[in-house]
């Protein structure tokens, strides 16, 4: 029994003997495949395995006009990325000079922070800054320029002799201090390089340790600056924004300013992302699309763009003729405005303020030099859109607001006439003259109200002011839309101020009726946008009806889905901050009305109107008034014209203000100009865009 179980024992263990032999020899026979036979291909193989997850960029949204053309766009760039790499400082030094020489000779620009320049050695920044860059960097904060550049050359470890060329390796050098990056966190060098660099560091990639070129959709506008102060602008995504806003990378941009701004939700899209296969020694293997991009949403305006570089090219002319005398006494004109309103609707068509800037130099980073350009005095302060961000007492163009008040009041009939016998003398405290006795030492006579606002008669409205008071006048203001903001979609709107013993009292003044008879012909504490009084015209025009002031038409994705109004409407109050009121029915009477627009007409069509000869020959007729506004400073008097078209069916309120432009009629070749686009009488100039996309229709 015992002798049958001990060889049953070793016939097994022999059995376990083979099996483990066989599987042994299996082993070692595979072993050798691996290491011997297909060795160098497993290797070549493990070396590619070092993955980085990469972000493919979505391409932003288009900014349209209403019909379609666009404003603001994306093309498609490159950019140039590094990720860390096994290698010492020397070669990637070496690799930095060879980037940069492949850079330059291709004209291509990188990303230069150093705060340093050499030759003579000197900070870029003022002395505030540099108090606080050292801190930063960890240098003593009574180094000069030429000590901090040897403390970073010795801490890059950089061994290139010429001052110019160690400073450019300087220069990334400190961008990648300054960002960081990792093996798998790469730090952008420079964007919207050329295609020809990209071809040589593409076939010399072996030359450039974890060097990678990201193909992304680069933001581009379209016409220059046209529009300028209406798109804004994107540009690099600073630390404060990074932190405020989810699902942004640092080197993203971010709409900083106007529709960009505001907007930027829509227009981001979403990243997809990319895997990139890289060698130990930094080589590219390959790369492959784990996610796509979603494009960001196209955000259609109500602006016309014909008319919007109408509006702006009218504005320039407009200020060299002004300036150079050629309307007889020259003024120092230093910037101009305008706004063109559909007065049924609200839609702004065109805004235009100058002078403008360039958003596409903010794209990459604007230089110091460009910048320094655009905020110094002289350049009059190219970022402010002068429409909706500044105040200007309106002069005699607010005559119509007095008009209204005291025909609606009952204080005036329509033909009722006032004599005007050049000074005022019904106020004890302030006796003005009325403009035509400075210049002929008489009055008009006898006007009513459609007669004064034709020539523009100061004394009428000083009576109007007198007997309706201060707080009615301001009352029926404030019902046409002035000293209100508009809530249009824009950032930075401010709003205007309708003279009233309120503003008296936080002046710490006292309210006199002298100050009734200047608001009553648009001066004291009246001060408001060109925005408002876009609003303000069109309410006149359109037989008192009130509306919404917007410069949106719509947005849509790519799939021709379009936002619902109310949502955008909501969106925007977020956005802005602001509880736009719901507009109030006018109920002005139609007779009083008439007699006002009346009056509008006269000044352009009828002998004796401060506009006639600027409009007499003009094909269609429309209504105006000029005006020209004492600024508090000697021999400065800023220029207004407002007025609509065509006078029978009202369809566009122009509004035109030139800063020290002297008489408002000055203003009146631009308004022609706008107006005569407009009604295609320049039809020879339009061209058409083959590639726009039809506009949005959208019910308001």
């Amino acid at each position: 029994m015992n002798k049958t179980r001990t060889k049953q024992d070793k016939f097994r263990y022999n059995i376990i003997s083979v099996g483990v032999y066989i599987i042994g020899i299996i082993l070692i026979i595979q072993l050798f495949n691996l290491q011997i036979v297909n060795g160098k291909d497993y290797r070549e193989q493990s070396n590619t395995r070092l993955s980085r997850e990469s972000t493919l960029q979505a391409a932003r949204g288009d900014i349209l006009d209403q019909s379609g053309n666009k404003l603001a766009t994306t093309k498609l760039g490159y950019i140039l990325n590094l990720y860390k790499t096994k290698i010492d400082n020397e070669t990637l030094n070496t690799s930095l000079a060879k980037i940069i020489e492949v850079l330059e000779q291709n004209s291509d620009t990188y990303i230069d922070d150093l705060p340093i320049k050499v030759a003579p050695f000197e900070f870029t920044i003022s002395e505030k800054s540099q108090i606080s860059w050292k801190k930063q960097n960890n240098i003593e904060e009574n180094k000069t320029a030429e000590e901090c550049f040897n403390i970073l050359k010795d801490k890059y470890k950089i061994n290139e002799p010429n001052l110019e060329k160690a400073r450019k390796i300087m220069s990334l050098r400190y961008t990648i201090a300054k960002n960081g990056y990792s093996s798998t966190k790469n730090v952008e060098l420079a964007s919207n390089i050329s295609e020809k660099s990209v071809a040589i560091f593409n076939e010399r990639n072996d030359e450039f340790p974890g060097l990678t070129v990201q193909t992304t959709a680069l933001r581009n506008y379209v016409s220059g600056s046209l529009a300028s102060h209406i798109l804004g602008y994107v540009g690099k995504i600073d630390e404060n924004e990074l932190k405020q806003n989810q699902g942004y990378l640092l080197n993203d941009r971010i709409g900083k300013t106007g529709i960009e701004y505001i907007f930027e939700p829509y227009l981001k899209g979403k990243n997809g992302n990319k895997q990139i296969d890289m060698a130990v020694d930094g080589t590219l293997t390959g790369e492959y699309t784990v996610e796509e991009a979603v494009a960001g949403n196209n955000v259609v305006l109500t602006i016309d763009a014909n008319l919007q570089q109408v509006t702006e090219t009218a504005l320039k002319n407009n200020i060299q003729k002004i300036r150079s005398g050629g309307y007889g006494t020259p003024y120092s004109a230093d910037a101009a405005s305008a706004v063109v309103m559909n007065v049924k609707n609200g839609e702004v068509l065109s805004m235009a303020s100058f002078p403008d800037f360039e958003p596409q130099l903010f794209v990459d980073g604007i230089s110091k030099a460009k910048y320094d350009e655009y905020i110094s005095e002289e350049a009059k302060s190219p970022f402010l859109n002068r429409a909706i961000s500044s105040v200007y007492a309106p002069g005699s163009t607010f005559k119509m607001v007095t008009a209204l008040a005291a025909l609606e009041t009952g204080a005036v009939k329509i033909n009722e006439k006032v004599n005007d016998v050049g000074i005022y003398r019904y106020s004890s405290d302030y006796q003005p003259k009325c403009w035509i006795y400075k210049s002929y030492g008489g009055g008009h006579g006898y006007l009513n109200v459609t007669d004064a606002i034709k020539h523009s008669c100061n004394y009428f409205f000083y009576e109007m002011g007198n007997r309706i008071g201060i707080d009615t006048l301001s009352s029926y203001a404030k019902s046409l839309g002035l000293g209100s903001k508009t809530g249009i979609e824009l950032l930075g709107e401010v709003e205007g101020t309708i003279s009233s013993k309120e503003t008296s009292k936080q002046k710490k003044e006292t309210f006199t009726g002298g100050n009734t008879l200047q608001a009553a012909i648009g001066q004291h504490d009246n001060s408001f946008t060109l925005i408002e009084m876009a609003k303000y015209i069109s309410i006149i025009a359109n037989g008192g009806n009130n509306l919404d002031v917007t410069i949106i038409k719509g947005i849509m994705d790519l799939n021709g889905n379009t936002v619902p109004k109310e949502q955008i409407n909501q969106f925007v109050k977020e956005r802005l901050g602001i509880n736009k009121e719901t507009k109030e029915e006018l109920n002005f009477k139609k007779e009083n009305l008439n007699a006002i627009l009346e009056g509008m007409r006269g000044v352009t069509s009828e002998s004796g109107g401060t506009a006639y000869s600027y409009f007499k020959d003009f094909n269609i007729e429309i209504g105006g008034k000029t005006g020209s506004a004492q600024t508090g400073i000697q021999g400065k008097t800023n220029a207004w014209f407002v007025g609509f078209a065509p006078f029978d069916d009202p369809q566009i309120a122009v509004i035109v203000m030139t800063e020290n432009g002297g008489s408002g009629s000055y203003n009146c070749e631009v308004a022609r100009n706008i107006i005569a686009e407009y009604f295609g009488m320049n039809a020879s100039k339009v061209t058409e865009d083959m590639t726009a996309k039809p506009g949005i229709q959208i019910q308001n």
